[in-house]
């Protein structure tokens, strides 16, 4: 396994990031928190005690003031291929192996294959700040579960989605099935899901689940940070409490009840904050506002 990389540790961080085996971790920008998937050789799948090690580095993230925006991407041509299959058939083989295996014993269930936050810590992840994903290649099973938790989805034209586990006797286990209905409906979530298909970024943009495709020769990462530099540039308390909007409407809140749940409860806590204050003092002065690192 890979040691963990971290990379120009910013003097504004309160802490350093935990570690990560097989993750590049680096700051490409004020604000902002890079996560590099790096095993290459294996298409960026994701063994299973990295899903725990990325949940805390997410959990991180969250609590770090000076960050704002994170993106996540893989190295070499995929962005994650899922599950590390072959840990995943050596577990089994084991299991069978094992003397107190017995026809009814349960197999392994998703809940200790996996954190709370689901694939990577990301798919299941309710967090408090956005995470954008730069898929740069490959982008299947738990990855693909991944990226349609993500905040945003930036991929370049050559990028290629699916939803294989069909096909190999296994479900769609992290997230993805009920958020994919919410997303682009029953018809094409069954699909994606029943077919085991794969997609092309094109088809990912005209669907609703891809904000943007990079041409090819254009850094898809670089356009990711783009968007995290706009967020990046945003009240860290404004975004905060949109995303919290955002995701009641995800979680199926009718309107109302959502919109009244976040004027009672977060805007309360940044009506009288300094990044509120400053908001408004700055657009009255015509001048850039000068934002204070988050304290919800």
């Amino acid at each position: 396994m890979a040691a963990p990389s971290y990379t120009d540790l910013p003097p504004t961080l309160s802490s350093p990031p935990p570690p990560v085996p097989n993750v590049v971790v680096s700051f490409p920008a004020p604000h902002i928190l890079l996560v590099t998937l790096n095993r290459p050789k294996q298409l960026n799948a994701i063994p299973r005690p990295q899903h725990f090690a990325l949940e805390g580095l997410w959990e991180w993230y969250d609590e770090e003031p000076s960050l704002r925006c994170a993106v996540i991407t893989g190295t070499g041509r995929a962005f994650c291929a899922g599950q590390d299959l072959k840990e995943w058939n050596e577990n089994n083989k084991a299991a069978s192996s094992s003397p107190s295996n017995t026809n009814t014993t349960p197999r392994d269930t998703s809940s200790s294959r996996m954190p709370a936050g689901g694939f990577g810590g990301l798919s299941n992840r309710g967090g408090k700040k956005p995470v954008i994903a730069a898929v740069n290649g490959v982008c299947f099973g738990g990855g693909m579960e991944m990226a349609i938790n993500c905040d945003m989805v930036i991929a370049t034209e050559k990028a290629t989605f699916g939803l294989p586990e069909v096909t190999i006797g296994v479900i769609a286990l992290a997230g993805a099935l009920p958020r994919l209905v919410r997303s682009v409906g029953r018809q094409r979530a069954s699909e994606m899901a029943l077919s085991g298909k794969n997609y092309s970024a094109a088809e990912m943009l005209s669907w609703g689940l891809v904000n943007e495709v990079t041409k090819d020769g254009e850094d898809v990462i670089a356009a990711a940070l783009k968007w995290a530099t706009k967020i990046a540039g945003n009240s860290p308390d404004a975004v905060i409490v949109s995303r919290e909007g955002l995701k009641l409407g995800w979680e199926s809140v009718g309107p109302q009840q959502g919109t009244d749940l976040i004027m009672k409860g977060w805007y309360a806590r940044i009506e009288k904050g300094e990044n509120f204050v400053e908001g408004v003092k700055s657009f009255n002065e015509r001048r850039k506002p000068a934002w204070k690192d988050s304290k919800l």
